[in-house]
């Protein structure tokens, strides 16, 4: 509370001054005369409109935050005076058992005494009652608009002619049935709600309006666990079950939350999907439906506060309650939980879709186009004007197709050649061993020992052939981008598996200096992998294309501060320096029969894991690409 009074005790000595100074300035031009009698006007227009904007529980706690920052920025954006926006916090709703609110009481009171604020923008229920039940000793005559209030906590009988109430109409028996039309299986709905006594008073109103509801669904309530307990619980739900968010300023353990940090660590452990009727709690982890919008309580807020600022009687603007906006729903959360667009309600609106190929790559895909129709123009009109050449441009097409085709598949063949020669080591040896123990059955007396040691190494190199062929399925199955924990030595390991016998077919040495201790990291260990894979192949095709005397790529992995690092290093002839600012833009190569996109997809690719990726010349020559991935903590 502390950082609350420094700041507005500092507004007040700005205050203090400014009303010195217009004094100083008023005295002056009553002894100038006549002459500067319209100045003072002037001065009085300028001064800007005080706002007092009082929160409930805190800046920054969920939904009202959101709230009271979209009010600023609109009022803001629409005032036609300057404004003095002065915000304070009642500390005392965030606690299971609120404290005394006197000394609040006296510190706004000498904070405002003789400079009451213009208007009185109260956000939440609680900062509603309290300015009800102070008004008349901090600010009398100060209009007030009490907004971002649930109309069932409005205290009607102490409203006066001098304030405006925007409140909100909560529905729950709307929010409940759209998790039953969402889900049809569900069957249990585990709500998750602090212990503050505002969020004691929704207990009881849910459960009473809730009671149509009774026998088609069934309520679990979190209220009276510590937060720490309730991500317990969350992790380990009954299938059909899912979770209502509703609020968390304070959990039964007397812990407060603020922002969105408790949502998300529930988020990150929950295995049902998470739903919410509030706005500001929609993007971040909550699946959607309908709820309030911040957009329209915002408005009809700034319209009051302005009307009110220009003069115009708070008792005639009335508002009638706003209820839940069309609903909508988070795409990513749909996809997450297995949410088809069929069981959504009719007028929904599906948000933060992701992009498809062609959004992704549009431009790309239409200079593509425009090459290949302007070349096949140019054929055409070539064939059509040189008609006795259109034999050898045939001709020529066909061994270009026939040259790419040769191309991809002496590359399938290069990692064919590697799993073979990974293959046929446990596979000679799965027949040798097979052979021996047959011929050892034939005996009078087999060594059953010994055959039982046979079958041992059978299996040893069954699975050894097992891992390979693992190992090459997951690199080529097509798969959706998945981030999970990966450790990075173990991936890089398994990259180089698959093109060690490559290396060894063209005579270059590949040596892998893994990192000393794990390097975990957040991602997708194929797409990885392949990022790996390009650099290691562009990387032998760089020693092979050059006459060096060592021939080497080298690849390691190490841990720098809160990154871990991949850096493949190779002896070739490296890159030219012009080339090194473009070598990662789609359609560049330096290869006669690169199409350019190679590098710009493993950009792409490390970009996504919140990594970066450089390249530059060693001192020693040869190039060094370093990718750069933040690790878990």
């Amino acid at each position: 509370m502390s950082g609350h009074v420094t700041i507005a005790s500092t507004k007040s000595w700005s205050v203090t001054a400014a009303v010195l100074c217009l004094g100083l300035l008023l005295a002056a031009c009553m002894l100038s005369g006549p002459a500067r009698a319209a100045e003072p006007v002037s001065v009085a227009r300028s001064e800007p409109k005080r706002v007092l904007i009082l929160h409930s529980f805190g800046r920054e706690f969920r939904p009202w935050s959101e709230y009271a920052r979209s009010i600023k920025v609109e009022l803001e954006r629409h005032s036609p005076w300057p404004l003095d926006v002065q915000e304070h916090a009642l500390l005392s709703a965030r606690f299971n058992n609120a404290g005394p609110e006197t000394p609040f009481v006296e510190y706004l009171g000498s904070l405002y005494h003789g400079q009451p604020p213009d208007i009185v923008l109260s956000i939440g229920a609680p900062a509603a009652r309290f300015v009800q039940r102070y008004r008349a000793k901090l600010f009398p005559e100060a209009p007030a608009v009490l907004t971002v209030v649930e109309q069932r906590l409005v205290n009607r009988l102490d409203l006066t002619d001098n304030d405006v109430v925007v409140s909100v109409r909560n529905d729950f028996v709307a929010a409940f049935e759209n998790i039953l039309k969402v889900l049809p299986d569900i069957k249990t709905v585990a709500v998750v709600i602090g212990a503050s006594p505002l969020e004691k008073f929704w207990i009881e109103e849910v459960k009473q309006e809730l009671k149509p509801l009774e026998g088609r669904l069934d309520l679990v309530w979190y209220s009276d666990l510590p937060f720490e307990e309730i991500l317990k619980r969350a992790s380990a739900l009954p299938p059909h079950t899912a979770l209502f968010w509703g609020l968390m300023s304070v959990d039964a353990a007397g812990i407060v939350h603020e922002g969105d940090i408790a949502l998300h660590r529930l988020h990150a452990v929950a295995n049902a999907p998470i739903f919410s009727y509030q706005e500001p709690f929609f993007g971040d982890a909550s699946v959607g439906g309908p709820m309030h919008s911040v957009a329209e309580t915002s408005s009809k807020t700034v319209s009051a506060a302005i009307r009110i600022l220009g003069g115009e009687t708070p008792a005639r603007i009335k508002y009638e309650p706003i209820g839940f906006g069309s609903p909508k729903y988070d795409w990513r959360e749909m996809q997450r939980w297995g949410i088809g667009e069929s069981s959504l309600p009719p007028g929904s609106e599906i948000l933060f879709r992701e992009p498809t190929l062609w959004d992704r790559h549009r431009w790309q895909m239409l200079l593509i186009a425009a090459v290949i129709l302007i070349q096949a123009g140019f054929i055409s009109g070539l064939l059509h004007e040189r008609h006795r050449r259109q034999l050898a441009e045939i001709e020529s097409r066909q061994r270009l197709a026939e040259l790419a085709h040769a191309n991809r598949y002496s590359a399938v063949g290069e990692l064919t050649t590697s799993i073979a020669h990974e293959l046929n080591q446990p596979l000679g040896s799965i027949l040798t061993n097979a052979e021996t123990a047959e011929l050892m059955l034939k005996a009078t007396a087999p060594d059953i020992n010994e055959i039982r040691q046979i079958l041992a190494d059978i299996r040893r190199d069954d699975q050894r052939a097992s891992e390979v062929i693992r190992r090459l399925r997951s690199v080529l199955k097509k798969r959706p981008f998945e981030i999970r924990d990966t450790e990075l030595n173990d991936t890089v390991r398994e990259a180089i598996g698959l093109v060690t016998a490559v290396a060894d077919g063209r005579r270059i040495t590949l040596a892998y200096a893994p990192a000393a201790a794990e390097l975990n990291v957040k991602g997708d260990p194929v797409q990885l992998q392949q990022v790996v894979l390009n650099l290691i192949i562009n990387a032998l095709d760089a020693v092979s294309d050059a006459d060096m005397k060592k021939r080497e790529v080298s690849v390691s992995t190490a841990r720098a501060g809160g990154h871990a690092e991949i850096r493949i290093a190779d002896t070739g002839s490296g890159i030219a320096v012009g080339d090194l600012a473009k070598i990662f833009n789609p359609f560049f190569t330096t290869k006669p029969q690169g199409m350019g996109m190679g590098l710009a997809i493993v950009k792409t690719i490390v970009e996504a894991h919140h990594g970066t990726i450089a390249a530059e010349n060693q001192p020693s020559g040869g190039a060094l690409f370093t990718i750069r991935l933040p690790i878990i903590h």
